[in-house]
């Protein structure tokens, strides 16, 4: 589910820099100001998108974490039952 909002994000963040450059296209200004323009905000988007894929990684992280400790205490619960039934 943390994967399916990320990529929402990730989304969403795209569409709007699309839409700011489109916006900056169309809007009355020089060549060189909207030049300037798109550059900033490509690195606006470029950051966030950094950013966002910074977190994906750490809740990958985390993830894979708590998978491994759930598989290890899985791992011990199996072992004082083997244990039990030997006797």
């Amino acid at each position: 589910m943390a994967q399916e909002n990320t990529s929402k994000v990730v989304w969403f963040v795209a569409g709007v820099a699309i839409g700011a450059t489109i916006a900056l296209l169309y809007a009355p200004a020089s060549g060189e100001e909207t030049r300037r323009r798109i550059v900033r905000k490509s690195e606006e988007g470029r950051d966030t998108l950094a950013a966002s894929g910074r977190d994906l990684l750490d809740k990958g992280k985390e993830l894979y974490d708590k998978g491994r400790q759930i598989a290890d205490d899985a791992a011990e619960m199996f072992e004082r039952g083997r244990r039990l039934v030997q006797g």
